[in-house]
């Protein structure tokens, strides 16, 4: 019987071998992440992206920022707002049940200074609770807000937040940034009566007009009003803490000229594939996966008002969060708050009495698109998650069923673009449909669009002799939201169904 305790079964430090006759070893390797692959299916998880994760502790990204700066200043914030509230109310249980919330934001200042590990979710009655607690056992059990992947530590945090008010008696929907958000929009008055006064009549089309003549008109406001929904992503209030009223008149330029001068801004441009894809299309579905509330809701509606008026689609399906996320994200409360604002609030005292007829008729076109069922509301729990939509057809399975009777689903900003292609260090030349794995490869999967403004380190689908360049010369462009993208899945869906098909057909005929 061996004997453990003998210094003959110590393990050996070191085995030297004489490998003489191998090759030479190679030096001229690709080091600029175009020669890397992701990592196969069966080894991705949500603490392993298919390429390596961003987390707090990488000094060299927006995530350390985020996490060491960024989100402290929001909670505290929501802090200062919960503040406001206690002292406009008067009854003693609901104050102090809210002063009972605000212990819970400091217990979750203090975890997130301190850096802490991510605890479970307390059962708050939300359906969300089995998928958070699962992830967290799962893949992130030790994990702290700096080492987890910075996605799903930033959406912890405000899954945290939620859960402060969650467990309240009288506060359980509280949203700490719903006052900053109906500020915003009501600072916005230049660029909301710029699409007012153009859209609040509905558009009618030429009749002299050829048909080809009518279907270039047709392309041309399609080009243009994609381009207002996806630079009106610029206002986004987690990234502008503090904007003045001029900073918002800047970022909202919708004018003509300003669009035409910002189309060459986007990186990764497949506008025209877009028009491609719809060209055709008549009574089709659309599904928008919302990002922010106020004037990016508001240029998306016009957007969707359009499609329908263009007959391009029949219906607009409009995701929202159920619960405040990521600080400006779209609740139902900010669509009912919206529209019904447009149709009888006073938010604009300086506009003139068009302006507000405009504004007018337009909300009551978008009420009677919702009577009529030709715009629908939703807000699925995984929305509000922190698994990225590489997960949709696993965790939910339901989402994913939905979204695939869709002729398109578009994705809007930077949060949406980071949860589809897994918010990890692919190479900027990756292909998009490679870049968001199942959403553009499972069988069934719908048509994908990215309309994202970059505000954050992930870029794909962009060659890399441009990110090179512009990592020489702006060292800030993948966080400034100067730069955008418009990418499609379809395309590269397409490829792989036919490779598929041919890969198919050879197997028949070798049988």
């Amino acid at each position: 019987m061996s004997d453990r305790n003998h210094a003959s079964a110590r393990p050996a430090s070191k085995t030297l071998l004489n490998l003489g006759n191998l090759p030479p070893k190679q030096m001229n390797f690709a080091s600029d992440g175009s020669a890397s692959y992701p990592r196969t299916a069966s080894r991705v998880d949500p603490n392993n992206p298919p390429w390596p994760a961003y987390r707090g502790y990488h000094e060299y990204s927006f995530a350390h920022e985020t996490m060491g700066k960024r989100l402290p200043t929001i909670l505290g914030n929501a802090v200062n707002d919960v503040i406001l509230t206690l002292n406009q109310q008067h009854d003693e249980e609901q104050i102090t049940d809210l002063l009972a919330c605000m212990d819970r934001m400091n217990v979750l200042m203090k975890e997130l200074q301190a850096n802490e590990k991510l605890r479970p979710i307390i059962d708050d009655e939300e359906g969300d609770v089995p998928l958070w607690n699962k992830a967290i056992a799962k893949y992130f059990k030790g994990k702290d807000f700096m080492n987890a992947p910075w996605l799903f530590a930033e959406a912890y945090k405000y899954r945290r937040l939620h859960e402060c008010f969650s467990l309240s008696r009288y506060w359980k929907n509280y949203d700490v940034f719903f006052r900053q958000k109906c500020d915003t929009f009501s600072r916005s008055g230049t660029a909301v009566f710029e699409l007012s006064m153009r859209f609040a009549t509905p558009q009618k089309q030429d009749p002299k007009l050829s048909h080809e003549e009518a279907q270039q008109v047709k392309k041309l406001l399609f080009l243009e009003l994609t381009q207002v929904s996806l630079w009106g992503n610029a206002t986004d209030l987690s990234l502008l803490i503090n904007m003045t009223e001029e900073d918002i008149k800047k970022i909202q330029s919708t004018g003509g000229e300003h669009l035409a001068s910002t189309e060459k801004n986007i990186l990764g441009n497949h506008l025209n594939r877009m028009w491609d894809l719809v060209a055709n299309m008549k009574g089709g579905r659309i599904d928008i996966v919302l990002d922010n509330a106020g004037f990016e809701l508001y240029c998306d509606c016009v957007y969707a008002d359009w499609l329908i008026q263009s007959g391009i689609a029949r219906e607009v399906h409009f995701h929202g969060k159920r619960i405040p996320w990521f600080v400006s994200d779209v609740t139902r409360k900010d669509w009912n708050w919206l529209l019904n604002m447009m149709v009888y609030g006073f938010l604009f005292p300086d506009a003139s009495d068009a302006e507000s007829q405009s504004l007018r008729q337009l909300g009551k076109r978008w009420k009677q698109y919702v009577a009529e069922g030709k715009w629908i509301y939703e807000q699925h729990p995984f929305w509000c998650t922190g698994y990225t939509f590489w997960s949709i057809s696993t965790e939910a399975p339901d989402l994913f069923h939905y979204l695939c009777e869709s002729d398109l689903v578009i994705f809007k900003g930077d949060l949406n673009h980071r949860k589809l292609t897994y918010d990890c260090q692919a190479p900027t030349n990756t292909p998009f449909g490679v870049a968001i794995g199942p959403l553009a490869n499972e069988a069934g999967a719908p048509p994908v669009v990215s309309l994202r403004t970059i505000k954050s380190d992930v870029v794909v689908d962009v060659p890399l002799e441009v990110s090179q360049r512009l990592d020489a010369d702006e060292p800030g462009w993948r966080i400034s939201g100067k730069y955008a993208v418009v990418l499609l899945s379809d395309e590269d869906r397409k490829k792989q169904q036919s490779a598929q098909q041919a890969g198919a057909n050879a197997e028949t005929a070798g049988n």
